[in-house]
């Protein structure tokens, strides 16, 4: 029992030895990029961005148009509301009932018809630019491409400017970068 023990701490032993051994020369070589100034310097972006504000304003009216109707009846029940009969009051506060309900459903799905046009808009274009950073990482040699920012908080928090291959994306993806400081459009986020 002492042999098959002493047998098996050596053998981890020569597992952990060899494993901790440098392992072929093979070099890592890291980039970034910048997805969202990518995305803006795209010609597609100007698009989107005007679809997608002219879709906010289209809901932005309806839902606005219904919540004058709701106002408007509101001031009228109130206004009448020591004149009215009970019958009368209880039904007039049910239409105002259903007529908020009605009126937060409507903002609910303008919320998600504005996320599903921005989905629909945006997945080809962050496609098209995915392939791009893919296709310039293998001809450059990068094994790893990381993203400069996620959900808006820094992912790379230093980076030497010269592994940031965003404008070796825009090249590949035809379009020439704008020079520093030249104003760039955003998507347009949801609320």
């Amino acid at each position: 029992m002492r042999k098959l023990v002493l047998f098996v701490a050596l053998a981890l032993a020569a597992f952990v030895s060899h494993a901790q051994a440098p392992a072929t020369t093979t070099t890592t070589k890291v980039g970034y990029a910048d997805v969202d100034y990518i995305f803006s310097q795209l010609p597609e972006a100007k698009q989107i961005d005007s679809d997608l504000k002219s879709l906010q304003t289209q809901l932005k009216n309806q839902v606005d148009t219904k919540y004058q109707e709701f106002q408007k009846k509101l001031a009228d029940y109130q206004a009448n509301l020591n004149t009215m009969i009970d019958a009368v009051r209880a039904n007039t506060e049910r239409e105002l009932q259903q007529m908020q309900q009605n009126i937060e459903k409507l903002q609910q799905d303008a919320q998600t018809t504005i996320q599903a046009k921005q989905t629909a808009l945006m997945d080809p274009v962050y496609k098209k630019v995915g392939k791009g950073i893919e296709d310039v990482a293998k001809e450059n040699g990068y094994t790893f491409i990381l993203n400069q920012q996620i959900g808006g908080l820094d992912v790379i928090l230093y980076g030497d400017e010269k592994m940031d291959i965003s404008d070796l994306v825009l090249k590949k993806l035809g379009v020439t970068p704008k020079p520093a400081g030249t104003p760039a459009t955003t998507p347009v986020k949801p609320k």
